[in-house]
């Protein structure tokens, strides 16, 4: 039996429209409000906005046109979010590539997506350099140098960009946004074709629930999971920006300035890891750090038992509760309640709105197993991707005809529809809540 979650309500019909608008939107809720900060540089929406119309013009200066793939390799910063907005506003695809990768696989990466230019980050072009050398498709450049506008840097670029911004047509169902890398149900690194109707909607899966965890407008973001990865970029840059909330950029992890970071900007929902969880449960110098305007920690990327779920909320003294998504689904499918009365520990919680969802056989995916059987989530939504790029093979083997989608995970269902994931179909490592093919 595959319904839609019975306790979330239906949110269609679902608004067909490009991904930048949400940008726009967020200017005109309320532009002079605070969109990032990123150490001591403070940035509105209005800003960020016009930020990015002017990296969209350099851009297009620079002969990038609808459909390019760009890759993207940066630490989170707010140059990070400019660059993306940039380049989907000139109508091209970010491909969002993995800050802690060796150059083989920044190559890989560069030559599967047919990237031909290439956004870096200062701290990586070392880095790149090895990688372009492996990748002959990337004939352009552009370096990220935080504290320089130098002709031909990212910075140069946007102030010597011209002032007409590019017009983009842009059909929301069918045209690319995004084509993060993942390893999916094999180790394989694959290309995933996200739309912009993919990922609005599913900001809309996110924001729009009739819960309290949900991202609101008043709300402060750390963003320390990184931006490359699905879950940083649409949860926390994209979720924000939809909500209207602010996001506090941290590049690189180190749990006393994550703390502080906490402290000092009155942060007011966490997303985050089970890693990162775990490591506050354990740290004795959380009681040293004034955590009380957090209302809500929001836990995904990996399963967290229901003894650990606990342990980190007794410690933290606010609510913890856990998500469930994939690289392929934008990411998010599934959440577990804030409401007391509603949450179950251990679990994923239920579908997402107007998400499917089925648990299958193991050995033949079009039989579906009992309450609490043990088989393969399926699911189906209007978040889930087009396909993976250049790999026809692949999309088959993991999109059903009608649109299911193999997450590839061990789960049960409980007869009130919230899930427990259990295991991997296809064991890959995990590192850090992230996927490692072994």
């Amino acid at each position: 039996m595959s319904t839609l979650s019975p306790t979330r309500p239906s949110l269609a019909p679902y608004e067909s429209y490009p991904l930048q608008d949400m940008l726009k939107r967020a200017v005109q809720r309320d532009g002079s409000k605070t969109a990032v900060i990123d150490g001591d540089r403070t940035f509105t929406f209005r800003e960020l906005d016009a930020l990015s119309d002017k990296f969209a013009s350099a851009l297009a200066a620079e002969g990038v046109s609808k459909g390019d793939h760009i890759g993207l390799l940066a630490p989170n910063c707010v140059e990070f979010v400019i660059a993306f907005y940039g380049i989907i506003k000139v109508g091209a695809v970010a491909t969002t590539i993995n800050s802690g990768y060796r150059e083989r696989e920044i190559a890989h990466q560069l030559n599967d997506s047919a990237a031909q230019t290439l956004i870096v980050h200062q701290a990586l072009v070392e880095m790149a350099d090895a990688a372009q050398d492996m990748a002959k498709g990337v004939t352009k450049r552009i370096v990220i140098e935080p504290e320089s506008n130098n002709a031909g840097t990212f910075w140069g670029l946007i102030e010597s960009a011209p002032s007409a911004i590019p017009s983009v047509t842009v059909n929301p169902k069918e045209d690319l946004v995004a084509l993060p890398y993942s390893s999916g149900t094999t180790g394989l690194s694959k290309g995933v074709m996200l739309t912009h109707h993919n990922l609005t909607s599913n900001v809309r899966q996110l924001n729009d629930r009739s819960e309290q965890g949900v991202i609101r407008q008043d709300d402060v973001i750390l963003v320390h999971l990184p931006l490359f990865h699905i879950y940083g970029m649409e949860i926390l840059m994209n979720g924000s920006i939809g909500a209207g909330a602010t996001q506090i950029m941290m590049g690189r992890f180190d749990i006393e300035e994550f703390l502080k970071l906490m402290s000092n900007h009155k942060v007011t929902m966490l997303f985050t890891a089970p890693p990162v969880g775990l490591g506050l449960s354990q740290y004795p110098g959380v009681a040293n750090y004034d955590l009380s305007a957090l209302r809500v920690g929001f836990i995904g990327a990996a399963p967290l038992s229901a003894d650990l779920q606990g342990r980190i909320q007794d410690k933290v003294g606010f609510s913890i509760i856990q998500g469930y998504g994939m690289t392929e689904a934008s990411p998010l499918t599934n959440a577990d309640f804030m409401e007391p009365d509603m949450q179950r520990m251990g679990s994923i919680g239920t579908a997402v709105p107007d998400t499917e969802q089925k648990v299958v056989d193991l050995e033949d995916d079009t039989k579906e197993v009992g309450v609490n059987e043990i088989g393969e989530l399926m699911l189906r939504g209007p978040q889930v991707m087009k396909g993976y790029y250049n790999n026809a093979q692949a999309t088959a083997d993991t999109l059903t005809e009608d649109g299911w989608l193999h997450t590839g995970d061990i789960v049960r269902m409980d007869s009130d529809r919230y899930v427990y994931v259990l295991d991997r179909k296809k064991e890959l490592i995990k590192y850090k809540g992230f996927q490692v093919p072994p």
